[in-house]
């Protein structure tokens, strides 16, 4: 989506709070949204001066989704305010290698795509490592790599680098410094990392097609610019960048290196910054103005860092902890913690839309989503007699082997043949088939056949998951949202034809409630565009009185924690198989997932065993037992 079709608020000024206790400096921002625009508006004024001043300006720049926000909200000050990147030099971070530049996943297309074409930078101005180097023997020529990184170095030795924005990787890397990289390490080559590998299996579709080694801008050469700049988004970030801002320096952590650094500063939206000490636990680094959010959160800690329920707190507790001031705002531990009791007990909800009849809807990013993260609702839903609606937002084909292809080809040839349908047609269609799966290299997009196939794939799978919940196949919805239709990980913007596609379900449904995954932090994932899309739906039909009680869910990623929690959905045991069961319904995402992401669980594993984990949580603050339980929060706005 182009920034002109849906506006945002302009920004003026800086307006994260700055971390406390934190080895680097560090500013926290509500939305993956303005930290993106903080960093844009820190870029655009170095650009501003350095033209006034008649300089040229040099900047490290890096890929992937961490900074595109960045990179958007530059194109739009390029366009809307006349940003002039003309007196712009360019050196990229990395680049995999070996890989041709015009690759699908080369970093030199990826520059062209998201940033270069859409801004001034003359093409001479602009420097990415080059990867293109051919294997001798199956092998690197590695001279040859070591003299184009010499090279490389020496061009940024003659420039500088006035500033260097970074992302940080899972495993602690920035730029392609992965762990045991020295401090004074320059441009070269090195091997990547085994979780920076996985982290890129989306990209390539499949791990097994990432490049081994990358070319990267060293450590030395990142530390020797004049400022340097940490973007990170999303929860999936959060512990590495507490390593990096409150654990030791070790090359062990790389971007450990730039604590102490008064050049280099970490921006980071709210799911970066969870682990943060200054964010996890407050009252631990200073006083804090007690919202009653902050307080359920504080003694819900207290309770697990001592292993007593609730009721079994008392004042003492509090005092040893640095929650002395809870005591004086509430009286009493006792009374303190009826009162947190009170309030968690109130979110387990048997009936979570009530025994009146509504129109639900589950908006479902894939078409797995609804039953890995809310399968259990979706029954007491359906047993509580509401008309349950389930909109399967994108196709998911992407997430599809190509071996469940053939399969299904196959399958479609002989069954044609038995019953006599042109089976030499079908014939032809799979050997059609077998042959574009055959000559597909490593990476390629699927033709357009073997992606409504592979769509085909898993909108079967999802009407044998919902039905097995006793969802009708008329209350299922597949609305194949554009944005989505690129066959690669890679998807194009959220457009308002995205946004008008989920307007037009609402209005045509107008259910009381909805169902949306609440995975935002996740800056440019599935999840989050449809999100953004069902927000923008939402507000809009807001107007005219269409206001749904809204409750968000999470996927196979991550959980609510338990002071987020406002309503808890139990399950028992032979719900806890049903929902199994439906999952299993998704047979071309069993046994091994094609992007299972960090956790090597199957999806169902990781649901069962979360649902588990939450009724534990409660069963130890000394709520209700149960078997398993389902969590949501309601959306934001509405809190």
């Amino acid at each position: 989506m182009t920034d002109a079709s849906i506006p945002r608020p302009r920004k003026t000024s800086r307006s994260g709070r700055k971390v406390q206790q934190t080895k680097a400096e560090a500013h926290v921002f509500e939305t993956s949204e303005d930290a993106a625009s903080d960093v844009a508006m820190t870029i655009a004024a170095l650009i501003r001066k350095k033209a006034h001043q008649g300089d040229p300006v040099v900047l490290g720049l890096p890929t992937g989704s961490t900074p595109v926000g960045v990179y958007r909200e530059l194109i739009r000050m390029h366009n809307q305010e006349g940003l002039d990147f003309s007196n712009c030099f360019t050196f990229n971070l990395d680049e995999y290698c070996p890989i041709q530049p015009d690759a699908l996943q080369s970093y030199h297309r990826w520059m062209d795509e998201n940033f270069f074409n859409a801004v001034n930078i003359p093409q001479e101005q602009r420097r990415i490592p080059r990867g293109d180097f051919p294997r001798h023997e199956g092998d690197i020529p590695r001279q040859e790599v070591a003299d184009e990184c010499a090279k490389y170095e020496r061009k940024i030795d003659d420039l500088g680098l006035d500033l260097v924005l970074l992302g940080i990787g899972r495993s602690g890397h920035i730029g392609f410094n992965e762990p045991g990289s020295p401090i004074d390490s320059g441009t070269r080559l090195v091997t990547l990392d085994s979780v920076t590998r996985k982290d890129a299996a989306e990209d390539f579709f499949g791990e097994e097609h990432v490049p081994l080694h990358a070319i990267t801008m060293g450590v030395g050469t990142i530390l020797k610019a004049h400022t340097i700049i940490v973007l990170a988004l999303g929860e999936h970030k959060a512990d590495i960048v507490r390593q990096a801002l409150e654990g030791p320096r070790t090359d062990r952590v790389v971007a450990s290196f730039l604590q102490g650094n008064v050049k280099a500063e970490f921006i980071l939206d709210e799911a970066a910054a969870s682990e943060l000490t200054a964010n996890k636990t407050p009252w631990l680094v200073g006083p804090v103005s007690w919202t009653s959010s902050l307080t359920r959160k504080a003694v819900l800690w207290l309770s697990f860092q001592l292993n007593r329920p609730l009721l079994e707190l008392e004042d003492v507790h509090f005092r040893e902890h640095g929650l002395h001031e809870l005591l004086g705002n509430h009286g009493s531990a006792e009374s303190l913690c009826q009162s947190v009791f009170n309030d968690m007990m109130a979110t387990i909800c048997p009936h979570p839309a009530g025994l009146e009849p509504k129109d639900v809807l589950v908006l479902s990013p894939h078409p797995d989503d609804d039953v890995i993260s809310m399968g259990g609702t979706l029954i007491h839903l359906v047993a509580d007699g509401h008309r349950v609606h389930v909109a399967y937002m994108t196709s998911g084909n992407v997430a599809v082997f190509d071996f469940e292809v053939l399969r299904f080809a196959d399958f479609v040839a002989e069954y044609c043949t038995e019953f006599g349908i042109d089976p030499n047609r079908a014939r032809d269609r799979t050997d059609m088939v077998r042959e574009s799966l055959r000559k597909k290299r490593a990476g390629q997009v699927d033709d357009p056949d073997v992606q409504f196939i592979k769509a085909l794939i898993r909108k079967t799978e999802a009407k044998r998951a919902a039905g097995s919940l006793g969802i009708p196949e008329e209350r299922l919805h597949f609305l194949n949202m554009p944005f989505y239709q690129t066959g690669s990980a890679k998807k194009r913007d959220l457009s308002p034809k995205d946004v008008t596609i989920v307007q037009n379900l609402l209005r045509e449904l107008r259910p009381q409630q909805v169902y949306v995954a609440g995975e935002l932090s996740d800056p440019h994932g599935t999840h989050r565009m449809c999100a953004l899309a069902i927000y923008q739906a939402l507000d809009e039909l807001a107007k005219s009185g269409l206001k749904p009680d809204v409750w968000l869910y999470r996927g196979a990623w991550q959980e609510w924690e338990p002071h987020e929690i406002e309503q808890a959905v139990p399950m028992s045991p032979s719900d806890v198989r049903h929902k199994r069961e439906a999952i299993f319904k998704h047979q071309s995402q069993k046994d091994y997932a094609m992007y299972p992401g960090h956790d090597p669980r199957e999806f169902w594993q990781r649901a069962q065993e979360r649902n588990r984990h939450t009724a534990e949580i409660y069963k130890a603050l000394g709520l209700p037992a149960y078997h398993a339980l389902e969590a949501f929060v309601r959306r934001r706005s509405e809190r």
